[in-house]
């Protein structure tokens, strides 16, 4: 038996600390989009829908042909993005909208989100294709 950790053990430890210093920032700027957003922008479902949009274009980008990409997507895609994004929320806001007997709303809702998350991922694989193309 020996004293120093395995390769194995040391190189998880690399990534959940990616992960970590990727999901803090994450979770403040989802937080700090509650508190300061909301307000401004007319409720927590826009809040929502912003902070995915802006998940749904990170993660496109980690998605393209990004040098040494695996410790991005560890902080940035799993980290942060996990932490930003909220599934769970978006599903409460189309419940709430549903309760309130706003079905029209809810539908919209789920349209608007899924029709613009698709095309932010879109636009972020296409800027990371852009900016990292080979010559």
């Amino acid at each position: 038996m020996t004293l120093l950790p395995d390769r194995r053990l040391r190189f998880e430890l690399r990534e959940l600390l990616l992960v970590a210093v990727g999901a803090a920032p994450g979770a403040l700027l989802r937080w700090q989009a509650a508190v300061q957003l909301a307000p401004a922008v007319g409720g927590e479902a826009i809040t929502n829908l912003i902070v995915n949009l802006l998940g749904s274009f990170v993660l496109g980008f980690l998605a393209g042909p990004i040098p040494r990409r695996t410790a991005l997507v560890l902080c940035l895609g799993i980290g942060f993005c996990g932490s930003l994004t909220t599934f769970s929320s978006w599903m409460l806001d189309v419940a709430r909208l549903l309760e309130a007997a706003q079905p029209g709303a809810a539908l919209t809702l789920v349209a608007v989100s899924l029709v613009a998350g698709l095309l932010c991922a879109g636009l972020g694989l296409l800027s990371s294709r852009w900016l990292f193309r080979r010559r």
